[in-house]
């Protein structure tokens, strides 16, 4: 392997469609709610309103918030490889692909200066994402996403990297939940909207919940090596026959809060199209309960995440049409 092909490795391309469905829903809820208000101005005969109100689709906004979102992921990807290579958990033991620095074509110091560039380059990301969302005109709000920015940085390199990693105390699930789900589609929901609605937190559920599925998944293909290596993951720490019954809880939970989301906005939403993608993941669950051995498990991952990115596909195409 050459060592481009190393860095393409370590940057985990098949994880990068699950990464932006939170970013595809949040864009998606957020033009269609302002589509609705601007056809209740229209309705109401205010057309001076109308017409100096909001574009309701900044193409600007959404693919710098998912160019911001693959920063992210790789950053995360890189101090994935980064931190388990350096603690001695990417060993022989290991069921999933090699990683980079495990096979030795990419050093600890090359590494380190990639997670460090990655880094800078997502922050600069997340800064223009602000500005062009936000700008001066809500100079507060621009705060507050600017620390909110940060705080994924961090939370990107902290999940292996460091003594303090909290992926190695079984706190990965919840930053996966947090990051990925609700900030991922509130946030992006709140760039366009510049305002809060509840029900957006339904479908931030459906997202968080399958990536963190994805990352259970993954952590229970693992569980052995982890264990040995004292990787004290949710799945160490709770059992494999536990972590069977909380991945039932994650998708089932994921898939009642986006039909729950529709019930409650049926009056102007009715397209059910992402209902199709529901299918492969009651399909996937079958599979979850006949597998008896955890190693198996490995093809699931990419399953759910390209699940997850149907789905959000789907649910999207539904809120524009």
């Amino acid at each position: 392997m050459t060592k481009f092909k190393a860095w393409i490795s370590a940057a985990r391309l098949r994880t990068l469609p699950l990464s932006v469905s939170g970013i595809i829903v949040g864009s998606s809820i957020g033009v269609r709610f302002i589509y609705e208000d601007i056809l209740k101005v229209i309705e109401s005969n205010d057309y001076l309103i109308c017409l100096s109100g909001p574009n309701f689709f900044d193409k600007s906004i959404f693919w710098l918030a998912i160019a911001t979102t693959l920063g992210l992921q790789i950053l995360s990807n890189f101090a994935n490889d980064y931190g388990d290579g350096v603690k001695g958990t990417d060993n022989e033991d290991r069921v999933g692909p090699q990683r980079a620095l495990q096979s030795g074509i990419i050093s600890k110091k090359e590494m380190f200066r990639g997670i460090v560039i990655t880094a800078i380059i997502t922050l600069i990301l997340a800064i223009l994402l602000i500005y062009v969302s936000l700008g001066k005109e809500y100079f507060v709000y621009s705060v507050f996403f600017f620390f909110l920015g940060l705080a994924a940085i961090i939370a990107a390199i902290k999940y292996t990297m460091g003594n303090s990693a909290y992926g190695y105390r079984g706190l990965g699930d919840v930053f996966v939940f947090i990051f990925f789900g609700l900030v991922s589609v509130v946030g992006c929901y709140f760039l366009f909207t510049k305002n809060l609605n509840w029900l957006v937190f339904l479908p931030a559920t459906t997202i968080g919940f399958l990536s963190a599925a994805v990352l259970n998944l993954n952590n229970m293909r693992d569980h052995d090596s982890d264990k040995k290596a004292k990787k004290n993951t949710i799945v160490v720490k709770m059992g494999l026959i536990k972590a069977r019954k909380y991945h039932y809880f994650l998708i089932t939970s994921a898939m009642v809060s986006m039909l729950v989301f529709s019930f409650f906005t049926y009056e102007y939403y009715t397209n059910l199209l992402f209902l199709l993608a529901f299918i492969p993941l009651l399909i996937h669950l079958n599979k979850v309960v006949k597998t008896k051995n955890a190693v198996d498990l490995d093809p699931e991952l990419k399953k759910v995440a390209l699940s997850t990115f149907l789905l959000a596909i789907l649910f999207s195409l539904g809120q524009i049409f």
